[in-house]
């Protein structure tokens, strides 16, 4: 199967596939297919539409090496993470797998537990059939050049663990086992089936081991179908969120626009709610040498160097022409003056004190 299996994290015999869609993600690519290699996936199921900047190469050429599967979207609608979600599942890569973890390229799966790898944080929650780990938005911090290095390295500030933009509760994204009674995949969390009966319930943690609320798991409360209280749901994974980069990646996100829905814009308030660099976490960096080491190896396939530059490339290209753009001018101007917690966050954060 060409390069195989990477032999970087544990667990060997357990089959894990990620399942993410992607849209001119080019330069990010090869981070976080090594990163999550490193913590144990397997197999990658890609996802991507309308690139324009090199992606579709890439994982064409690392397809061929045997290291992903890549098809176009499927979507015929607007909503195009559901959609390609409802096609994975019919999939063997999905289907086949023992575990399925359904994320975002700028999602990285931050493991507290053992060595850093998934079947340490199974093994930490207790073997349950789901965990839903929790988001920390991590924060622009002045970063305004794009670097083609490592993301995880260059983030670090974030906001107060326990409160985001005003709220307790935060989103989660959910490892799943096979034996997990799925109706249909959530881009956040599984859906289960209708009419389970108690005994046949699935064990489902947080990133604690702790038990997820019944109306979460049932998807029975409207506002909690995708998040839960933040405060003491970390203990063993957090699920860094590196959604704003460098501000050149930024307004190459914002012209881009959202992968996953049509139509979907990023702008000033987008930006804000997650640019709050109240803390510092760098514990994500225990995996550098890691994941260097890596993203070496698929670096040093036959192509794919030279693929990657040629992204890196179209991002700075991109970005530069944004730049020139008024518009976007005036809007990197703004944003570079937005940071810290909002108006709301500050009441809250007084109230709670």
């Amino acid at each position: 199967m060409g390069y195989g299996h990477s032999d970087t994290g544990g667990g060997a015999d357990m089959r894990i596939t990620a399942v993410t869609c992607v849209k001119n993600e080019g330069p990010f690519l090869i981070e976080w297919i090594a990163f999550n290699r490193v913590i144990g996936v397997t197999d990658f199921l890609f996802y991507s539409n309308d690139c324009s900047d090199g992606t579709d190469a890439i994982l064409d050429a690392l397809a061929a090496h045997g290291l992903v599967h890549h098809l176009p979207n499927p979507a015929e609608g607007r909503n195009y993470q559901m959609e390609a979600l409802k096609d994975a599942a019919r999939h063997g890569v999905v289907s086949d797998a023992d575990w399925v973890w359904i994320a975002d390229v700028d999602e990285f799966l931050n493991i507290h537990a053992g060595d850093g790898t998934i079947p340490d944080l199974i093994a930490a929650c207790g073997g349950p059939s789901a965990i839903s780990v929790t988001f920390q938005f991590m924060a622009n911090g002045g970063v305004t050049d794009f670097v083609d290095r490592p993301v995880i390295e260059q983030f670090t500030l974030t906001h107060d663990p326990d409160i985001w933009n005003d709220e307790l509760a935060q989103e989660v994204k959910t490892l799943i086992r096979a034996d997990f009674p799925v109706q249909y995949y959530g881009a956040h969390r599984p859906f289960m089936k209708k009419g389970v009966k108690k005994a046949g319930r699935p064990g489902w943690t947080d990133g604690s081991g702790r038990d997820v609320e019944w109306k979460f798991r049932t998807a029975a409360n409207k506002r909690r179908i995708r998040k839960f209280p933040a405060k003491g749901a970390r203990d063993f994974a957090t699920l860094n969120h590196y959604a704003l980069r460098s501000l050149d990646s930024y307004l190459v996100k914002n012209d881009r626009g959202d992968v996953n829905r049509e139509n979907r814009m990023f702008d000033d308030s987008y930006w804000r709610e997650r640019n709050d660099p109240a803390w510092e976490d760098r514990s994500i960096h225990r995996y550098l040498p890691r994941l260097e080491a890596e993203m070496a190896r698929l670096l040093a396939l036959p192509g794919l160097r030279a693929l990657h530059e040629a992204a890196v490339a179209a991002h700075r290209d991109k970005a530069a022409a944004l730049r020139s753009d008024p518009d976007f001018a005036a809007l990197a101007e703004r944003l570079m003056g937005l940071s810290g917690p909002g108006p709301k966050e500050r009441a809250l954060m007084e109230l709670l004190a």
